[in-house]
């Protein structure tokens, strides 16, 4: 547990190429993303849900207050990377919730990247067509 005007428990969680910095403060369940609150953030209802699902396999809806700060990488992006985050947060609030994160899959980064492009092609494996003339 980390200690400033408020104690509260930091993780850090990455996918694709958004990284969020999350920092859960025991609390009523409010969430706040770069400073705007997570309506205002994200417009879909399954980016919240995505948000949520560690504190609803931990038992823990509404314990802790999360702010986030996330660069990089689309909405899609940054509400797993939020996810992942919290996750790893939670194990340091109390380290019986790991086998429950780990059988949901929360823990594990998701190494799955956009392909970079190669050179000869116009995209990583896109060609142009008729090449062999």
């Amino acid at each position: 547990m980390y200690t400033s005007a408020k104690p509260y428990f930091y993780g850090t969680g990455r996918r694709k190429s958004s990284v969020a910095r999350v920092r859960l403060y025991p609390g009523t369940g409010s969430i706040t993303i770069n400073g705007r609150d997570i309506d205002d953030y994200f417009g879909l209802e399954t980016m919240k849900l995505i948000i949520n699902q560690p504190f609803e396999v931990t038992g823990t809806v509404g314990k802790f207050d999360i702010v986030a700060s996330v660069k990089g990488g689309g909405f899609s992006g940054q509400a797993g990377a939020i996810r992942h985050g919290a996750s790893r947060a939670l194990l340091l609030a109390d380290e019986t919730f790991r086998p429950a994160l780990k059988k949901a899959g929360f823990l594990t980064r998701d190494p799955r990247m956009k392909e970079r492009k190669k050179y000869g092609l116009k995209a990583a494996r896109r060609a142009s067509q008729f090449s062999k003339r």
